[in-house]
């Protein structure tokens, strides 16, 4: 007899297949096919179609089911673990309470981490995505040619804020996320949350630590924002003649800035935003973090981890930071605007009122031209050229000289010696000859 009983239950699919083998074989038994014909109709090979063709004259029709259909996978993924990794998402990692939930790549760190889950990251995503948890990405746009990242770490940074909900415990507001990212290395040099939104003080503050921990960078790249450049009517291209503050003092201390045009030029930094997007805010949910001030001080640990896992070597292990030498940042980022003296001795920025001191060697400073500063501490001070002539408090009251050299004087930054390290214009001569 031809057909025979199975001895063990296939699924259904299997049984389809192996009706429609048999009925082929048969026809080509008979003589109403022949072998190429039907090794054509099954879509197998000549040593394929002899292979089933003794096993069905040997076993019958339980000889044709594939026999790895009985055989568990020594592969196969343990049901308990797939259920953990299912319940893990749905009631703890998952989107809830109108927040978007974590990506799966970062469920399945912290799963390996905290929990123990030994499944590879393929597996979660299609187990999620087959339970409905995860959506499927969608297609990806037009075709866009990569630009090759600068081979120096310090070569080229990128400086972008992100406006988000960055509180998830405080919905529906919203908060903007200073970052600076190192082009050749992905590193997250500086991460600042703030409720006020990007501005001139928010930007020189990012930018000043950043010069403090590693010196100067090559060149700067940021958007068309206000603070970065000016541009005289909207859609118009940026006036680069006239700078702004943050112009300014690039501008100083030597620094190519480099405007973005479009998202897609930005792509470096867009990519950053869209990563802390997805796990800052849920690590700052699970920390039950609902103040902007202890949002900057978790980010001092998550940068470490953020660096630890996106970060990379540079092409070019030598350095491209400048050292900063005699540079005193204090004096070049901050607002600064000229003004010219009252014939009362005084001036005047944002509503402040200055009086400047009677000079040595001067009756009077009326008719002076002056730089008036306002500096990232809120202090401010008076300059003629290179001569101070005040140092005043955010209200505007004279600092004593003496008490000056302990509060707003010059912040001593400690020397770091990199390699290939260019001196700055700005340094003294001595210490030009010295590098």
């Amino acid at each position: 007899m031809l057909i025979a009983e199975v001895s063990m239950p296939y699924p259904p699919d299997a049984m389809e297949r192996v009706m429609k083998v048999q009925q082929v074989i048969l026809q080509a038994l008979s003589g109403q096919l022949t072998w190429v014909q039907a090794a054509d109709i099954l879509g197998r090979t000549a040593r394929s179609i002899r292979r089933l063709r003794l096993r069905f004259e040997r076993y019958g029709y339980d000889g044709l089911f594939d026999r790895r259909h009985r055989t568990p996978s020594p592969k196969r993924a343990p049901v308990a673990e797939v259920a953990q990794v299912l319940q893990l998402y749905r009631e703890r990692y998952g989107p809830r309470d109108g927040h978007r939930g974590f990506n799966v790549r970062h469920f399945h760190q912290l799963a390996r981490r905290d929990h123990g889950v030994t499944l590879s990251y393929s597996f979660v995503k299609q187990a999620l995505q087959g339970a409905g948890l995860v959506r499927k990405g969608r297609a990806r746009g037009r075709h866009r040619r990569r630009r090759e990242p600068r081979p120096c770490f310090g070569e080229l940074l990128h400086l972008d804020g992100s406006r988000h909900q960055w509180l998830a415990l405080r919905p529906g507001t919203y908060q903007t996320l200073l970052a600076v990212v190192d082009d050749a290395t992905k590193r997250l040099l500086y991460a600042e949350l703030t409720e006020h939104g990007e501005g001139t003080g928010v930007v020189m503050r990012a930018l000043r630590a950043v010069f403090r921990a590693y010196g100067l960078p090559i060149a700067l790249y940021t958007d068309r924002a206000g603070w970065a450049v000016h541009t005289p009517t909207s859609g118009s291209a940026p006036d680069r003649t006239r700078h702004t503050q943050v112009g300014r003092a690039l501008a100083r201390l030597g620094i190519e800035h480099i405007l973005g045009y479009s998202p897609q030029a930005r792509g470096r930094s867009e990519r950053a935003n869209r990563t802390l997007q997805d796990r800052l805010v849920n690590e700052l949910r699970l920390a039950g973090i609902t103040t902007v001030a202890a949002a900057n001080r978790y980010l001092r640990g998550f940068l470490s981890a953020y660096n630890a896992e996106f970060a990379r070597p540079p092409a070019d292990p030598t350095p491209a930071w400048v050292l900063l030498h005699s540079v005193d940042l204090e004096q070049i980022l901050c607002h600064e605007d000229e003004r010219v003296v009252g014939r009362d001795n005084t001036v005047r920025l944002d509503n402040v009122l200055l009086q400047v001191a009677k000079q040595p060697g001067r009756r009077t400073c009326d008719g002076l031209r002056v730089s008036v500063r306002r500096h990232l501490d809120g202090w401010h001070s008076v300059w003629q050229g290179t001569r101070c002539l005040g140092l005043y408090d955010e209200a505007g009251r004279i600092i004593p000289r003496p008490a000056a050299a302990g509060a707003p004087a010059r912040t001593p930054v400690p020397r770091r010696r990199v390699a290939r390290a260019r001196p700055h214009p700005l340094a003294t001569s001595t210490v030009a000859l010295r590098g």
